[in-house]
């Protein structure tokens, strides 16, 4: 069988995705997909190749309903230097390779996309702080927890307790200046870390 991520156009990269998944039909997909604007009728179109335009919700649901990154059904992931193959983009798309475009669409620093423009470099740069303050909290939550844990079970080890506290206090000053420095650009990134 072929792979999804080398295929082709959206719709065929769809079709062996939904069939990698285990979905044998266009009916199995569409029920597993909430929300009604992903009907069999829709996903045949959109696998025949009828339907070459697919908005952005629709391609959304459809990308969530077979847990495939995005990117993975709108460029040939798989093929990372073939040209970009969607219908209809502008010509600023014209020469992009699937992956500079999986790039552009993740907003990825220091990759083979390069921003044109400063105000993009610096879009990117926030979406990487957000993404970097995100994975911060995550630690803070995972810290307290196993120190929380180890405090009710008893389990005292003095050296290991103070490197959980050390620890602790490092990623919390650390998502603090990413807080205000989101803050103070304009972005709303308060909240206890």
């Amino acid at each position: 069988m072929a792979d999804f991520r080398t295929e082709n156009g959206i719709g065929a990269r769809i079709k062996l995705a939904r069939r990698e998944r285990g979905f044998r039909s266009t009916r199995e997909l569409a029920d597993a997909i909430p929300g009604g604007n992903i009907t069999q009728a829709v996903l045949e179109n959109i696998e025949s190749g009828r339907k070459a335009d697919i908005s952005v919700t629709q391609l959304l649901n459809i990308a969530r309903g077979l847990n495939v990154p995005v990117s993975m059904l709108l460029a040939p992931i798989g093929a990372p230097e073939s040209n970009l193959d969607l219908p209809n983009l502008s010509d600023d798309f014209a020469e992009m390779t699937a992956a500079e475009f999986d790039c552009w669409l993740s907003a990825t620093p220091l990759s083979s996309y390069q921003p044109r423009l400063a105000s993009e470099r610096s879009d990117i740069a926030t979406l990487n702080t957000l993404r970097e303050l995100g994975t911060l909290r995550r630690e803070i939550d995972r810290v307290r927890l196993v120190r929380d844990v180890r405090k009710s079970s008893g389990d005292a080890d003095l050296a290991i307790d103070t490197d959980l506290e050390s620890r602790l206090e490092l990623v919390e000053r650390e998502a603090a200046r990413l807080a205000a420095l989101l803050t103070s650009s304009g972005i709303a990134a308060s909240g206890a870390p």
